[in-house]
């Protein structure tokens, strides 16, 4: 084995051995705004919609058969993070202003102005997003073609019918967006209006008379305002619709990325669904003692199922959410924080996530003086001997009581799935960090497939789940994601180091149990970077998982980091591929799929021999 780098490996051959090494998906990780611009055509935002977007997707067709994008939510103009996107309302940066200069659109938007916003990009060329100044400039830009939109009468029929079938969510949010303009500010928690705060959620009928009256004030003197959000709306599913379109022509199934999270947009127009008080969050841990308080609202479980069970008015609206997910990315949704649907963590919204603050799991607290009434688990199921946040503290488990842990689970995402006309392997799990028993219990039950991040493995574990031995084959497994550094950083890092001859200890007994020079083997891992990184690629394609994610920077190799957890700066969510991405150099595939093949051992390399002969 050698470090494994050159331009292109053949695409037939990479196939056939993914087929061999028995893996059904192997999808390439990058997030919307990642996606690259053609010469002449970079904004300041990537887009999978532009025809650089198109041109990775067609590149994609050669060796993978999935995209796993980002959230697609629409984001706050002071933060780039995709994780707080709306649940509804997608980005309006990830329209592509390119087409609307073109007869396709009317020409909607002339061509001066596109090429101004182009000209004025502070990034351009430079592999980095320009987020604050795209934030403007294209909403500027969209506000053009808006007026022009208009004067034309190509669109009102498609239009209307958008508007039509979208109402349920379209409204509320056109209608938040006029409020934030009337008080200039998006975030509705500092507006001094009080009964703007509040107009979708009133408590009684004056209160809902008063309130339709100011509605239909708001309504009417940002008329154009909201018509605009809708428009902006709507371009994105027509563009978006046509790329979903491409892809599929071109074999790559687009995967989603549904969040935990609730933006203030959806916080404010679901408000009477959210359980009052709370926060989701997470316990404190190895990486935060205190523990994380993310601020998202918590979905009230009795807003979720009536008390025979059926889905209540929270639930409808989940089921909605994962049905228009579905149905525009048939290579299904990947769930960020699963723990989040199955076993959630919650805290008093003005205290810290911590046990003595009054935190707890959602459904895991009967001892909890008001978690209580929601719980699944009971006093007698517990093991006393752990604190509120210990993933084993919930030590037994009936049936009834998994099945109600996975009541969102079946009734909302897999029933969703299944009126798409998919199944629950177009569910992507992120399971990754510290599950809960009742988490467990639900991953199992309903055969999901979770994810197994390599990079993380704790060598010290001979059994730990993440270790290439260990990982089954009903899993995406993957060396590293948005939120890891490059895996040639961590294999730096490994380089001389007692953690590192861990490491490479385990990865020879994993990947070279067959090998007669197994002491030379680990001296080259623990010295040698490119040698390290090499083989820790072969371990994803080595596993038996049949699924394998490999991020955008890892595959052509850039040596830059696109996140950076618990830091926040212009830095964090505005890595993208470079522009001229297919003249560069990436990771043979070609070897790493050679070595894994030799990895699985004698007979099996015996009987695929040829194909390995033609790997070279």
């Amino acid at each position: 084995m050698t470090s494994g780098i050159m331009v292109k490996s053949d695409s037939t051959l990479v196939k056939e051995a993914l087929k061999v090494l028995g893996k059904d998906n192997f999808a390439l990780i990058i997030h919307g705004g990642s996606f690259p611009a053609l010469k002449g055509e970079d904004t300041g935002f990537g887009s999978y919609n532009s025809s650089a977007g198109h041109a990775l997707i067609n590149y994609a067709e050669n060796y993978f058969n999935a995209i796993q994008l980002g959230p697609n939510g629409k984001t706050k103009s002071t933060d780039a993070s995709p994780y707080c996107g709306t649940i509804f309302s997608g980005n309006p940066l990830f329209i592509d202003l390119k087409q609307l200069t073109t007869k396709e659109w009317d020409n909607i938007l002339p061509s001066v102005e596109f090429d101004k916003v182009v000209a004025d990009n502070p990034n351009a060329d430079k592999g980095r997003t320009a987020y604050s100044y795209i934030s403007k400039a294209q909403m500027e830009a969209l506000k053009i073609a808006y007026s022009n939109f208009k004067k034309t009468t190509k669109f009102n029929k498609e239009f209307d019918k958008f508007k039509k079938e979208n109402d349920f969510w379209l409204s509320k949010d056109s209608l938040y967006e006029a409020l934030s303009i009337e008080h200039g500010s998006d975030y509705w928690y500092g507006w001094k209006n009080k009964d703007d705060k509040n107009l979708l959620n009133p408590l009684n009928d004056d209160e809902a008379k008063r309130y339709q009256i100011r509605i239909d004030e708001i309504s009417k003197k940002y008329a154009d305002e909201i018509e605009f959000y809708k428009f902006c709306q709507f371009v994105l599913e027509e563009q978006s619709l046509k790329t979903k379109e491409f892809a599929l022509k071109h074999n790559i199934k687009m995967i989603a990325d549904r969040q935990v999270a609730f933006s203030d947009r959806d916080a404010w127009a679901y408000q009477s669904l959210f359980l009052e008080g709370y926060s989701l969050g997470c316990p404190p841990d190895y990486f935060s003692k205190d523990g994380q308080a993310w601020g998202f609202p918590a979905m009230n479980p009795d807003k979720l199922f009536d008390r025979e069970g059926n889905l209540g008015e929270g639930g409808e609206l989940m089921k909605r959410l994962y049905k228009k997910m579905f149905t525009e990315n048939p290579g299904g949704v990947r769930i960020d924080h699963i723990v989040g649907l199955i076993d959630p963590w919650v805290y008093r919204s003005d205290k810290t996530p911590k046990c003595e603050d009054g935190a707890g799991r959602l459904f895991s607290s009967p001892e909890h003086p008001f978690l209580s009434k929601f719980a699944v688990a009971t006093l007698e199921d517990l093991d006393y001997t752990l604190e509120p946040d210990k993933e084993k503290r919930v030590k037994t488990l009936n049936d009834e009581q998994i099945r109600l842990y996975g009541r969102f689970v079946e009734k909302i995402v897999i029933a969703a799935a299944k009126e798409c006309g998919l199944d629950k392997n177009a569910i992507v799990c992120e399971d990754l960090g510290t599950l809960t028993n009742p988490v467990v219990a639900v991953m199992e039950k309903y055969q999901l497939q979770g994810m197994r991040l390599t990079q993380f493995v704790v060598p010290e574990k001979p059994e730990h789940p993440y270790r290439c031995k260990n990982i089954g084959e009903n899993v995406w497994n993957m060396v590293g994601t948005h939120d890891n550094l490059p895996v040639s950083f961590w294999a730096k890092s490994m380089i001389n180091t007692h953690e590192g001859y861990l490491h490479a200890k385990n990865l020879v007994e994993d990947l070279f149990a067959e090998a007669e020079n197994k002491d030379d083997i680990i001296v080259k891992l623990t010295t040698d970077a490119n040698y390290l990184k090499f083989v820790k690629l072969v371990e994803i394609f080595a596993s038996k998982a049949r699924n394998v994610q490999i991020f955008f920077t890892d595959f052509f190799q850039i040596e830059d980091v696109y996140n950076r957890p618990g830091t926040s700066g212009d830095a964090n969510w505005s890595l993208r591929l470079p522009n001229d991405f297919e003249t560069k150099e990436t990771i043979n595939l070609q070897e790493i799929l050679k070595a894994a093949i030799i990895a699985r051992g004698k007979e099996f390399a015996d009987k695929h021999k040829d194909l390995l002969a033609k790997l070279g």
